[in-house]
């Protein structure tokens, strides 16, 4: 799937396939495409993974090279290690600080982090089975703009016209959120089963013993 092809579904899905009086521009919906890969990338990111370097007696780590990160999700160091070590961590703009009792000495550190997620004529890293939803929301969100655009305009469909598109574009809308509030449980739940943390947590009962 690349961004003609999408693009192509959302104009079938918003019945608007006359190329010689297309309602809405290449363009527009190539935005609202966009707009929704955004809106996707944030409950289900593109999972990464980047190998860092560490400075020898310093808990930072400097992220800043990467780009169009969502999320980081967890830091392993040191790596090469089975069961992988996963520590502890705090992210404050582009800096990683470990939390954890071992401090770096210089060897490098594998970041898990979510991206976003890419769209564009050539490819896709949107799983197959989210196409349909992608569309879905980009439907919405193009339906909902043409009606508020047109609402006090004239129209040759009625002055219920820009109502009922909008509604419909609102009901779409309601859908793709939903799937993605749902989405981003499903996607949290799996992802702290992957990567528990390295150090148990701390009981925070008191036990004097006998």
């Amino acid at each position: 799937m690349n961004l003609s092809e999408m693009r192509t579904i959302v104009r079938r899905d918003l019945h608007d396939e006359d190329a010689g009086n297309y309602r809405w521009s290449d363009d527009e919906l190539d935005r609202h495409i966009a707009h929704v890969v955004k809106d996707f990338s944030e409950a289900i990111p593109n999972e990464q993974r980047v190998t860092m370097p560490t400075a020898s007696g310093s808990r930072e780590i400097d992220i800043s090279a990467v780009t169009e990160r969502v999320m980081v999700q967890a830091v392993e160091y040191p790596v090469g290690r089975f069961p992988p070590v996963y520590q502890r961590f705090a992210l404050w703009a582009d800096t990683v600080t470990l939390l954890g009792t071992e401090v770096p000495d210089g060897s490098d550190a594998n970041i898990y982090y979510g991206k976003l997620h890419n769209l564009d004529a050539d490819t896709s890293t949107i799983p197959s089975q989210y196409e349909d939803l992608i569309a879905v929301g980009a439907c919405g969100y193009a339906a909902v703009e043409w009606a508020v655009y047109a609402i006090n305009r004239a129209n040759v469909g009625g002055a219920g016209t820009p109502e009922q598109l909008q509604k419909w574009g609102r009901e779409k809308l309601s859908y793709f959120r939903k799937e993605l509030r749902r989405l981003g449980r499903k996607n949290r739940v799996r992802a702290r089963s992957l990567y528990q943390s390295y150090y148990p947590p701390v009981s925070k009962a008191t036990d004097y013993g006998p």
